[in-house]
């Protein structure tokens, strides 16, 4: 029996973009630190050999004209891969994002296509402070045109870039930090995962938990530390801007109790959104539903404040125990 082959968070995307690059000639990368010393998160290294410079480049640090020229690219046919370090600083792109990137197969009518992704890296990591630890998912889903893809482990990561480089659909791929040096089996072969749909990811029968990106490990975590007293019907949104709720909404005809579990501010979240499409399908629930959220603050730069604004595990467990009246 062949031994099965584990590979990082990073590793996975790292071996994707590869595979995609040899499956069409016309997928190139560029952006900030693709071919220097970290190569934004070991992500790209060794790529420059395999492919030379002109697959892969550095550029100048301008979010605004290097989302104009991927999306000049894209719209010549061919498929850049744009690497962004900071989803913060993305607000510099959002003129292209708003009023061309996502509209314009809406305003060919579908006869022009815009097969680009952005991959941004996202959320907490080692005192990064308000201006570099934001996630600002919410934001790019609310947007007709764009898909929103946020991966959970390294598997998930392959597959769903590998599917987002080939999607003729823009795509902002979100990569949150603190996943990079996870590891997990992945598949050698390519591999393409459906962007709108719901991975089922634990089956329970006393609590739905919707979950994404790095929220879904935390869940994952929870569920090991309630063992047999409480089981979670656990859920992996992946895309968050292009999803199909079915199998959630029979997940909570049965369980009839909804934890949402998201990594960014509460108002305005994909939370409230899946709470909204839930009272719309009118299921009824025994319990109010809960979002596991970050506070409505700026992340703090000071080591212990930060300690104090992310949630972990044990949130998740304490209002899981709180939903049935049990201590696990």
């Amino acid at each position: 029996m062949k031994k099965k082959r584990y590979l990082s968070f990073s590793e996975s995307i790292n071996e994707a973009q590869i595979q995609a690059m040899r499956l069409d000639k016309n997928v190139f990368i560029f952006g900030l630190g693709v071919e220097k010393t970290g190569h934004v998160f070991k992500t790209t290294t060794g790529i420059k050999k395999k492919f030379s410079s002109k697959r892969i480049f550095e550029s100048p640090n301008s979010e605004m004209a290097l989302t104009l020229f991927a999306a000049g690219a894209a719209n010549k046919g061919l498929r850049p891969i744009l690497i962004h370090h900071r989803v913060d600083f993305m607000a510099y792109t959002f003129d292209q994002l708003v009023n061309w990137i996502s509209l314009w197969s809406f305003k060919s009518a579908g006869m022009s296509s815009m097969p680009l992704v952005i991959r941004a890296i996202i959320g907490k990591g080692w005192g990064q402070g308000p201006q570099h630890a934001k996630t600002l998912h919410s934001m790019f889903s609310y947007l007709p045109g764009l898909i929103t893809v946020m991966p959970s482990s390294p598997s998930e990561a392959k597959g769903l870039l590998l599917s987002s480089i080939m999607s003729n659909d823009p795509v902002i791929f979100l990569e949150y930090r603190e996943l990079y040096n996870t590891r997990e089996h992945v598949p050698e072969k390519p591999y393409f995962i459906k962007l709108d749909e719901v991975r089922h990811r634990l089956k329970g029968n006393d609590i739905t938990i919707v979950a994404m990106g790095p929220s879904v490990l935390k869940s994952i975590k929870a569920q090991n530390i309630c063992g047999n007293k409480i089981k979670f019907d656990l859920f992996d949104l992946r895309s968050i801007s292009k999803f199909n709720l079915n199998k959630i909404y029979d997940s909570l005809k049965k369980t009839k109790r909804l934890i949402c579990v998201e990594d960014g501010w509460k108002e305005g979240s994909i939370s409230s959104e899946i709470i909204s499409k839930v009272a719309e399908e009118g299921i009824k629930l025994k319990k109010p539903p809960v979002k596991i959220t970050w506070p409505s603050s700026h992340v703090p730069m000071s080591y212990n404040l930060e300690k104090d604004f992310y949630f972990d595990e044990n949130e998740i467990v304490k209002s899981a125990e709180k939903m049935l009246n049990k201590k696990v």
